[in-house]
């Protein structure tokens, strides 16, 4: 008896212990994702100067030793020639800008009060020959979140600036919304495009609850303050009246597509349905084909190209909170994909 409690006890302790870790890492990754907007700090990186660098360090590598010296030499007068160059032009860019922003979209939308901040930034300083490159990833969401989604990035071409939206894989409904904004779309030849669309479920267990002799009681002011319930019994007026919000909503979805993309045949674009990137180019949702990496590398030839973003700092907390839920979320990823993998190989 006395060896089995020792055991037990050996086993509460290492099980407190187990408990007492998760709950300090699942504190430390919420603290990470917690920051508040006057933490935030602004993170620029020149991606002209980021190629540039990595292009010559893979000249020199595939360089002779002994030619090496030579060409470290000449990257330092063209260094200098730049310095030269910039330092007569009283302070004004030779080159015009690109600002690049990204917005990565969930079902809420949750970064645009961010993204709205990074673009009031690019406002303020951006001059009319600048343009700003937002390469856009979002299947969609709640229509008031991705409607704000839009009119932050909106803003943009009100401001007199050229926007162009680059997806490389997918931007549908709440986000093909965003993207219409832009004066010009590039996709991925293989991106999913489209969706414009109004979709809306809404499980119900009144039947349940009736079997079981369990009753509910929903008292609204208003006839339509509610329309379809999860628990109590739907009407066929109360359907009636969702389907008219419904398409209510997708009158108003298909204007605002029409409005910033007149060139395109709404009613026959506007089933929900989605295309591929070289589809939708066929069909005048997007005007060019190709990836944002190409798009960007082809604007470096005559911009000076810079990343724009709003950062919360990276105290080791932080940083320790983001490698605990990357390492989950990799984790999941891989027994996803070995699932995915076994399915394949099924017979």
């Amino acid at each position: 008896m006395s060896e089995w409690m020792a055991e037990m006890g050996t086993f509460l302790v290492q099980t407190t212990i187990i408990m007492v870790l998760l709950g300090l890492v699942v504190l430390l990754v919420l603290r990470s994702k917690g920051a508040h907007d006057s933490d935030l700090k602004l993170h620029i990186e020149p991606l002209h100067e980021q190629r540039l660098s990595r292009k010559r360090r893979l000249r020199l590598a595939a360089t002779d030793s002994g030619a090496r010296k030579k060409l470290v030499k000449a990257f330092r007068n063209e260094d200098k020639k730049r310095q030269k160059a910039a330092k007569h032009s009283d302070g004004a860019s030779l080159k015009p800008k690109v600002w690049v922003l990204d917005f990565q979209g969930d079902l809420k939308a949750s970064q645009t009060e961010r993204f709205g901040q990074e673009v009031s930034a690019i406002i303020d300083i951006a001059e009319p020959a600048d343009e700003v490159v937002v390469r856009l990833e979002s299947a969609g969401g709640l229509v008031h979140a991705y409607g704000l989604a839009s009119a932050q990035l909106d803003r943009l071409q009100k401001a007199g600036l050229t926007t162009t939206v680059c997806i490389d894989k997918v931007a549908a409904s709440g986000g093909y919304m965003m993207a219409c904004t832009a004066q010009h779309i590039k996709a991925a030849p293989f991106a999913v495009i489209g969706s414009i669309g109004v979709v809306a479920q809404i499980p119900n267990v009144h039947r349940l609850l009736k079997r079981h002799d369990i009753d509910v009681e929903l008292l609204t002011a208003g006839k339509y303050k509610r329309t379809l319930t999860m628990l109590g019994e739907n009407t066929e007026e109360g359907r009636a009246k969702f389907l008219e919000d419904l398409e209510n909503t997708h009158h108003l979805f298909k204007d605002y597509v029409s409005e910033h993309r007149p060139e395109m045949d709404i009613e026959t674009l506007a089933t929900g349905e989605i295309w591929y990137g070289s589809e939708a180019l066929t069909n005048r949702l997007i005007d060019s084909l190709g990836t944002s990496e190409a798009y960007l590398v082809e604007r470096m030839a005559d911009a000076n190209v810079y990343s724009v973003k709003l950062e919360p700092p990276k105290t080791i907390s932080r940083r320790f909170g983001m490698a605990v839920s990357a390492g989950i979320e990799n984790a999941t990823l891989k027994v996803l994909g070995m699932l995915d993998a076994s399915g394949w190989q099924r017979r």
